[in-house]
């Protein structure tokens, strides 16, 4: 079926039906955006998609609302918003038409819809009280996607909508922008289990470039990966391997005594020519060339397992 209409509530609006117009625009991008309440506009028609209005839920009739009596659930018992509904039904063509490779979009459909599209859903029925997010809980995105509404005595009638629109554009940038990181991941992914195979059972991993690591190193169950090498414009780096995302320990510093040194006097700490850089807080290493940055990697390497 040609979809021609996309249809959502007038009035002021909120992230789910905003989030949801992300996805069906992607997908329909011929298709007119129409707010309204009128019975005649949110009533299912050929060529139609409705949601958040229309108070009932019925995909064979695109009709995809949330504030019924009865209205769906998750298999948890966990409530959808209308955006919900729209990602599980669209969600895998969304990813497909931002050309997401058919292998990943089963675990990125899956990601995003945990931390991205379940929480919207929960703030949107109340099932999440946004001061969990203590002092940040009016810069969460649903919060600052209705920043954007107009003003209460805002005298232009066509104010609701034209804040839609603008707001549009912002959300699609939030949304996209996910999606492409979580892609990246992927790719990196693949690439970090790639070099450590070819690591073996040394204590560095060498990437071909910067890249996401730590989420593949553990997967892999590379426990004894103590550092990171890859180039960096010019340039070579070095780094640690956090041991969580919540955290800053490491697996192992830089040493002590490299800690905010640069150029002759790292070269002197270090005994390497080459050494550019070591941050103070020992978590990253910069040298001019390849076989400087290795050699660095090695002496981290010693003080480390020396010190263990």
């Amino acid at each position: 079926m040609i979809i021609t209409q996309l249809v959502t509530h007038s009035g002021g609006f909120h992230a789910d039906e905003l989030l949801s117009s992300v996805v069906l625009t992607r997908l329909y991008p011929d298709a007119q955006i129409y707010r309204s309440r009128d019975a005649e506009w949110i009533s299912p028609a050929p060529g139609r998609l409705i949601y958040d209005v229309g108070r009932a839920y019925d995909p064979q009739a695109g009709i995809f609302d949330h504030h019924q009596k009865d209205a769906p659930l998750r298999d948890d018992g966990q409530p959808y918003s209308s955006f919900g509904l729209i990602w599980k039904h669209f969600g895998a063509d969304y990813l497909r038409a931002l050309q997401v490779p058919d292998a990943d979009i089963g675990a990125i459909h899956a990601s995003f819809d945990a931390g991205f599209v379940l929480p919207v859903d929960l703030m949107d029925n109340g099932a999440l009280d946004p001061s969990v997010a203590g002092p940040l809980a009016d810069l969460t995105l649903p919060s600052l996607l209705e920043t954007l509404k107009p003003s209460f005595d805002d005298p232009d009638p066509q104010a609701d909508d034209t804040a839609f629109a603008a707001a549009l554009g912002v959300a699609r940038a939030f949304v996209e922008a996910s999606i492409r990181r979580k892609a990246a991941k992927r790719r990196a992914e693949a690439q970090v289990l790639e070099a450590i195979t070819q690591a073996g059972e040394s204590r560095v991993l060498e990437l071909p470039q910067g890249m996401p690591f730590r989420a593949a190193i553990e997967a892999a169950g590379a426990s004894h990966l103590l550092f990171v090498v890859h180039p960096r414009g010019a340039d070579w780096t070095l780094t640690t391997i956090r041991t969580g995302d919540d955290t800053f320990d490491n697996r192992a510093d830089l040493p002590a005594a490299w800690a905010g040194l640069t150029d002759a006097a790292l070269e002197a700490a270090s005994g390497v020519s080459g050494a550019k850089f070591c941050h103070n807080g020992r978590f990253i290493a910069v040298a001019e060339s390849r076989d400087a940055i290795l050699r660095m990697a090695d002496l981290a390497v010693a003080e480390a397992l020396s010190s263990a």
